[in-house]
């Protein structure tokens, strides 16, 4: 990838990240993490857990957006379902989220360092905190695609794996 190729994949997914936090509602409160205890957002008979790894400070929170089966939804502004946010653990952190119920989602994560709530980016509108999704899809050539990202949750008290790329 070239260096000028790798700057505009950087900026949009900040931009990305950006307009994913301008979706939060009322339920983006930072939830108690206990492993198997509180989850984030809604109460519903459908939980998710979510294994950030790669965690490389306790610093911080760790935003995990979810998107219904929706391309057209998919890291646009106000296109997400729900962000929920857990204090940061190093160098694993576990995230549990209600789902409205099973069904097919995808999901994008940020590790907000500073808790600001914000996906921020330095001067050139790059990414300073890192980011995942689902499947671990790959970012190499740009945002990955939602085909990529789409996960099946069938059943209640699913979990998934999620890794962290740092800029």
């Amino acid at each position: 990838m070239s260096p000028k190729s790798r700057t505009l994949f950087l900026a949009g997914i900040a931009m990305a990240a950006t307009l994913t936090s301008g979706s939060l509602g009322a339920a983006a409160r930072p939830a108690a993490q206990d492993g198997e205890g509180a989850c984030t957002g809604t109460p519903s008979a459908t939980r998710l857990y979510v294994t950030v790894q790669g965690v490389r400070s306790s610093q911080g929170l760790i935003a995990v957006t979810l998107y219904a089966d929706d391309p057209k939804r998919f890291l646009v502004k106000h296109g997400s379902l729900y962000v929920g946010r857990v204090a940061a653990t190093a160098p694993t952190t576990r995230v549990c989220i209600h789902l409205p119920a099973p069904g097919t989602y995808a999901i994008a994560v940020y590790h907000d360092i500073n808790g600001n709530q914000k996906f921020d980016r330095n001067m050139l509108g790059l990414p300073k905190e890192a980011y995942g999704f689902s499947n671990n899809a790959s970012t190499f050539f740009g945002l990955p695609s939602f085909s990529s990202v789409r996960i099946a949750v069938p059943h209640n008290d699913m979990a998934i794996s999620v890794k962290l790329k740092y800029p």
